[in-house]
């Protein structure tokens, strides 16, 4: 048996506030004790209360979570300022959580340390791995491929990167009672549980296809032996503040592969002519120019959710995960609730979704393939049992 739960409040009053998700959550649990949880606040609440306050009522749980750009749920949608609390109840799966400090400064050994603290904890081999991480001070490449380092490449990672309402500053992650910064968090499932994951974007690939020729992790200098500034001019005349929300670009990991990762530039440098991307972009691959519109973007997390329905193996699932990016709530603006709308009426009522605006997606392109860091995508996880 698997029982998920989710709580959401907005009071303004942190201890209102988590008392509130508590005891929603309480009304659906019953007498279950959840064993695991995922909790996404807004940066400017008194986190240590909501911390204290959650562990308190389950002194044994295993809680990982982070700091926002705004929350998702199946109780208030999608809002800001805010706490919302997803826990997780079964009694033939092992959910457990692992924490690494010091990200920025060695994020291999990081991950080791998370993952092993998680998998000291369970019997049985992980099936998939949730992870939550800084932003701020290590790129999300480097946390994905230390994650792969250790875990395997094709080994399923979903999560997304902390955010702080884009102040870039300093966003904070959670680790049962803990409050901390340039931390990596992992929650590790196992045993007979069922998941599928969908992407999408809403961005459409345009133009003519390049390669990358000169690439300095997320600064890239050419494409095609041409200064990527003077291939985006071709576009945008100059205009470089169009570019972050209307021109990404698409990256392709091999030269035959149809799927795609988005990464969104951010700097333009006419001195040397390079841009300066949210992501590593690695040296001779194939990429792309895409654009979209407010329309394809909302209805994206329509077309990720079906993505994951259409993979799922069991009879049905009894939870989404959602991790989508800061950015498209930008750009969606007042049209936000739109992007919870197309997941929202896929789904029976009062089916449990939780998530987050991130500053960066992980999941894989494809079920059953290696996972990437993304931007301005969402993507949904469905869990249940068999």
């Amino acid at each position: 048996m698997i029982k998920v739960v989710v709580g959401h409040s907005e009071d303004v009053e942190a201890l209102d506030c988590i008392t509130e998700v508590l005891e929603q959550c309480g009304k659906e649990l019953g007498e279950l004790i959840p064993q695991a949880g995922l909790l996404y606040n807004a940066i400017h609440m008194d986190h240590q209360i909501v911390l204290d306050t959650i562990m308190d009522a389950f002194p044994n749980l295993e809680l990982i979570g982070c700091t926002t750009d705004g929350e998702i749920s199946s109780i208030l949608g999608c809002v800001e300022d805010s706490i919302t609390l997803i826990l997780f109840y079964s009694d033939t799966l092992e959910i457990m959580a692992g924490m690494g400090k010091c990200l920025s400064l060695n994020p291999l050994q990081t991950a080791i340390d998370a993952v092993g603290q998680a998998e000291e904890k369970m019997t049985n081999k992980s099936t998939f791995c949730i992870t939550l991480a800084e932003s701020v001070t290590v790129g999300g490449v480097s946390v994905i491929n230390a994650l792969k380092s250790r875990l395997g490449d094709e080994f399923p990672i979903f999560g997304g990167l902390a955010a702080d309402q884009w102040s870039m500053k300093k966003t904070y992650q959670f680790y049962k009672r803990e409050i901390l910064t340039d931390t990596i968090l992992v929650l590790l499932f196992s045993g007979n549980i069922i998941f599928s994951s969908g992407l999408a974007s809403g961005w459409t690939p345009i133009g003519h296809k390049k390669k990358t020729t000169k690439v300095d992790h997320n600064i890239v200098y050419e494409v095609d032996q041409e200064p990527i500034l003077d291939f985006y001019n071709r576009y945008v005349g100059g205009d470089y503040k169009r570019v972050p929300t209307e021109y990404p670009l698409a990256v392709f990991p091999n030269e035959n592969s149809e799927k795609y990762y988005i990464r969104s530039p951010y700097t333009f440098n006419e001195k040397d002519r390079s841009v300066t991307f949210f992501g590593d972009v690695p040296e001779n691959v194939v990429v792309q120019l895409v654009s979209g519109s407010i329309e394809k973007m909302s209805m994206a997390s329509e077309s990720a959710l079906k993505e994951a329905i259409e993979a799922y193996k069991g009879n049905k699932p009894e939870a989404a995960l959602v991790f989508t990016c800061s950015a498209r709530k930008a750009i969606l603006g007042l049209k936000v609730d739109k992007e919870y709308h197309y997941l929202q009426k896929n789904m029976p009522d009062h089916f449990p979704i939780c998530g987050f605006y991130t500053y960066g997606e992980i999941c894989p392109l494809e079920n059953g393939r290696e996972s990437y860091f993304h931007n301005g995508t969402i993507a949904v996880l469905l869990i249940g049992e068999e």
